[in-house]
């Protein structure tokens, strides 16, 4: 009876586990996996339906502009596997690995630390609050077996290097350090906290990282997104 118990146990275990990867709560509303909805958008020839970015894009009156092109598969504040609230947005880009361009979304400094394969991050003069700094992170520049997609000039240990809005950082890939967890080739970008002396807060922590919303001129909130994303002076949910 025990023996049955715990095998009744664990498959609900996996049940749980296979439910969590096979949907994600988007706005309160249960949909598709973006893994799913990826295979889909790659298997439809005209996108007509599915939310498509271009890089560089800036919207009117946004600071920022869009640091890479494809699809806006999961958005700030969306809930992965059902317990996880995203801390930014994960872009999917058209052509694999190692071919779709990420740039800078504004004009700051960058640092790569020694033990980032796939990631970058930049400090940032806020530009809708004076006086403060915020970080943007860039992350899965690299292939799932640790060849980095970012460029030879920013290599690991990289401090404080000036760059401009639109400067190439590399390209996007589907490397996701140590995570059982594999993904497609896409670009996860995030607004970060400064925690008020010069240095980002932990960037996993949804508390940490600011909406994107205002600073690129779109509805990016899970709340009250477009599909597709479109420029718009009423970014905030209503």
């Amino acid at each position: 009876m025990i023996e049955r118990i715990k095998w009744l146990l664990a498959g609900l275990v996996m049940l749980a586990i296979c439910g969590g990867l096979l949907s994600v709560v988007n706005g309160g509303k249960l949909s598709n996996s973006p893994a799913l909805e990826y295979a889909k958008y790659k298997a439809n020839p005209q996108w007509a339906d599915l939310p498509l970015v271009e890089g560089q894009l800036q919207c009117a009156d946004a600071p920022f502009v869009m640091p890479s092109s494809g699809w806006v598969g999961v958005l700030y504040g969306d809930s992965i596997l059902g317990t996880v609230n995203h801390s930014g947005l994960d872009i999917f880009g058209l052509e694999g690995n190692g071919k779709t361009p990420v740039v800078a979304a504004y004009d700051g400094y960058l640092t790569r630390l020694p033990e980032w394969t796939s990631a970058v991050i930049i400090r940032h003069t806020d530009p809708l609050h004076p006086g403060q700094q915020i970080w943007t992170y860039y992350t899965h520049m690299a292939s799932v077996d640790g060849n980095s997609y970012i460029l030879a000039n920013i290599p690991p240990g990289t401090e404080e290097m000036p760059v401009k809005q639109g400067m190439l950082l590399g390209y996007q890939g589907d490397f996701n350090g140590q995570s059982w967890r594999q993904i497609d080739t896409h670009l996860h970008f995030s607004i970060v906290k400064d925690d008020g002396s010069g240095r980002f807060l932990n960037e996993t922590d949804r508390a940490n990282t600011l909406d994107p919303s205002p600073y690129l001129g779109m509805r990016l909130n899970s709340t009250c997104a477009d599909r597709p994303p479109l420029c718009r002076p009423d970014i905030f949910c209503e």
